[in-house]
């Protein structure tokens, strides 16, 4: 896969080396390290010459329950995922895991970046059960530094005065679907247009465009 921006390199300087990734995952719980995670689903970020992010290629992943991982009813009510429905294809942590890695590996040496970023709504929870994952299917080469993360809550409450990521988006005028929120392809979606659009309107302000 090649980065389809023209202009990647440009990454490099805007965040101090590091590469913005939104991610989302769906889980069977709260607890990394004993609920299930079932969806994975990660956007890249591009940038153009004039240094305006849009978001690019998305991947994402059903994922199995771990061998003995909790599945907690409430969660799987929430975000109306069957673990064990027969049509899910869903891979193990391990491949589920490579499968994200590969092009945000790809995309830290096509743009100079040193390491990816989580760009996440509530980024810890997402990063928990990332790294949560990557300690139990033994990942020796995860490009996701490991505590720092963009976390668009605190970017929505600045800029829009909400912290819910429905209410953000709908501030920002992004059409919201609530029937299709709460799967990890559709929420780390709306999350990269939300994290694109705030940085954009800074952007804008820098260049007196706004």
């Amino acid at each position: 896969m090649q980065v389809s921006n023209a202009h990647s390199k440009d990454m490099a300087t805007r965040f101090r080396g590091y590469l913005p990734v939104v991610v989302d995952v769906e889980t069977a719980g709260f607890n990394s390290k004993t609920d299930a995670l079932l969806e994975i689903a990660a956007v890249l970020v591009e940038i153009d010459k004039e240094g305006f992010l849009s978001p690019g290629r998305t991947v994402q992943c059903n994922v199995e329950p771990f061998p003995g991982a909790n599945l907690e009813p409430e969660a799987l009510a929430f975000n109306g995922i069957d673990p064990h429905h027969p049509f899910r294809d869903a891979k193990t942590e391990h491949d589920a895991l490579n499968e994200i890695f590969r092009p945000v590996r790809q995309a830290l040496k096509e743009s100079g970046c040193n390491r990816a970023i989580l760009v996440g709504h509530n980024a810890f929870f997402d990063l928990g059960f990332l790294n949560a994952a990557v300690e139990r299917s033994g990942i020796k080469r995860n490009p996701f530094h490991p505590f720092s993360t963009f976390d668009t809550v605190t970017l929505c409450a600045m800029a829009f005065g909400q912290t819910v990521l429905a209410r953000a988006a709908k501030a920002h005028g992004i059409v919201w679907d609530n029937d299709a929120a709460h799967s990890a392809i559709y929420d780390a979606g709306k999350t990269a247009e939300l994290f694109c659009g705030v940085m954009n309107q800074w952007r804008r302000f820098q260049l007196g465009t706004s």
